[in-house]
């Protein structure tokens, strides 16, 4: 169950919210549309974005689906053309759709490749481009992965698009300056079906124990900063890389921080 939010700063905005039909891309769309945003959810699975559109405005808020696949650039000038037709304008867009890989460099192949360097990487500029046109003042918020600054074995090139994401973020902010800003976030481990399904009880908490704040993140965690970012409470923010992760990046020895906190509380 989503929290209510009694705030109004994006009253009058419309936002596009890539890979919402689910997981952290559905909790931004539902937070935005808490706080008076129009929100357009879009993916490839139209009855998982449809009842979410539905329920959104079910809860009192603007929302429709938009069936599009990211690595379509047709699909995506389409997206954003149907947006201007319902809402008259694009105010804010947030770049989440993404696809994992476990792979290491030397078994990638060349259809792994392109599969991730067109949904998570090429979508996110040709998304940003055609929304540019569209957007006076505005938000582009790209959702990249604290992979961007540590990473783990085997998540190629998954690991290597996220840190590209930062980069790419610093050249829109220069380029869509100074009317657009432009932010990235980066998220930790957050608890969606993908990442903590699998998961028995144990692991959850040894999991939870290597974070200094005791715990994994959810998807409300991270909207939150995004809609931070979307309003004009962030209006002096654009070219940054916010880590949402709990501290995890700041940790050097995963078996000293549980060990560290056990002692300290006794």
């Amino acid at each position: 169950m989503s929290t209510s939010y009694n705030i109004s700063r994006l009253e009058g905005r419309t936002a596009i919210i890539t890979g919402s039909t689910r997981g952290i891309g559905e909790e931004i769309a539902r937070r935005f549309a808490s706080e008076g945003a129009a929100v357009v959810i879009t993916g490839r699975t139209q009855p998982d974005g449809e009842a979410v559109a539905e329920s959104i405005v079910d809860a009192g808020g603007t929302a429709n689906f938009v069936e599009a696949d990211m690595r379509n650039p047709d699909d995506i000038a389409a997206l954003v053309e149907a947006t201007t037709e319902e809402f008259g304008s694009i105010d804010i867009l947030v770049n989440n759709a993404a696809v994992p890989t476990e792979k290491d460099v030397g078994e990638t192949t060349i259809e792994d490749w392109n599969l991730v360097l067109e949904t998570d990487f090429r979508s996110y500029w040709l998304c940003g481009k055609h929304v540019r046109d569209h957007m006076d003042d505005g938000s582009v918020i790209n959702v990249s992965s604290n992979h961007a600054f540590t990473t783990m074995p085997a998540h190629f090139p998954y690991n290597a698009v996220k840190a590209g994401i930062n980069g790419m973020t610093r050249a829109m902010a220069l380029d869509f300056g100074p009317d657009i800003r432009v932010n990235t976030i980066n998220p930790g481990w957050v608890a969606v079906k993908r990442t903590t399904a699998e998961m028995s009880t144990e692991e959850r908490e040894e999991l939870a124990s290597i974070h200094p704040v005791g715990c994994i993140g959810q998807p409300e965690d991270v909207a939150g900063v995004a809609a931070f970012l979307a309003s004009d409470d962030a209006a002096f923010v654009t070219g940054a890389s916010i880590l949402v992760d709990g501290g995890r990046s700041a940790v050097m020895q995963d078996d000293t921080l549980p060990d560290y906190r056990t002692a300290n509380n006794e």
